[in-house]
């Protein structure tokens, strides 16, 4: 699978997520992941899904996927947060929030102008 027809998969089983195709949407992730098991964005992708729709422990596997692939990333620190958060586990919640501002700041130190602010 080209890195194009990859970013296109990932692109519509966000669109087919957001029209209420979750099984669809699903389906096209565990693609993503499985033809290109180091990207970010798919293991991202998925554990968003998976968030959404309640499924905290796949939600969980996929976003410790993507956070081994990119631990400074803001926005997988930024799901992890949450994911513990709704698993009752406030410390780890804090965790990894706080890694997600320390990498927003990281991001503001690099370029000033940046607007991903928590």
């Amino acid at each position: 699978m080209t890195d194009d027809e990859l970013q296109t998969l990932i692109e519509d089983a966000t669109a087919d997520y957001a029209l209420g195709a979750s099984d669809e949407a699903l389906a096209k992730l565990a693609r993503a992941t499985a033809a290109a098991p180091a990207s970010f964005e798919a293991w991202h992708a998925l554990a968003e899904v998976n968030f959404s729709l309640r499924r905290l422990d796949a939600a969980l596997a996929a976003a410790d996927r993507a956070h081994a692939l990119r631990p400074a990333d803001l926005f997988i620190n930024t799901t992890l947060s949450r994911i513990w958060m709704e698993r009752g586990d406030k410390a780890r919640a804090e965790h990894f929030g706080a890694q997600a501002k320390i990498a927003d700041w990281r991001e503001q130190l690099k370029n000033p102008g940046s607007s991903a602010s928590l």
